[in-house]
């Protein structure tokens, strides 16, 4: 059973989109094209998409806008994406964040 809202009560049904395949941590996933990669990944039961410096501790999609910086994650070998406002593509690499740079730093 998808985790998709397929017909919203307001917004109605939504219309058909083409699948792409990503990669999440090497592991292949789907999600619909231009749609957030955080919605694809939060389909996918993803929560956590970095880890803060400091303690370490787990952050995932809070604002959901781009106004904070809780769901940055490393795209195409870049850190500090915006997953929440960033459209999925076919191909993207998308890595847990550790810090605030690519690199697993502790």
């Amino acid at each position: 059973m998808s985790k998709r809202i397929e017909n919203h009560p307001v917004l109605g049904e939504t219309p058909e989109r083409e699948l792409v395949k990503f990669t999440y941590n090497g592991q292949t996933l789907e999600g619909y094209k231009g749609e957030p990669i955080a919605a694809a990944l939060k389909v996918a039961g993803v929560m956590a998409h970095r880890y803060t410096k400091k303690r370490h501790e787990p952050r995932g999609i809070f604002c959901a806008i781009g106004r904070c910086t809780d769901c940055v994650m490393v795209v195409n070998g870049q850190p500090n994406v915006r997953t929440c406002i960033t459209p999925l593509e076919e191909g993207m690499v998308v890595q847990t964040q550790y810090g605030a740079s690519a690199e697993k730093d502790f």
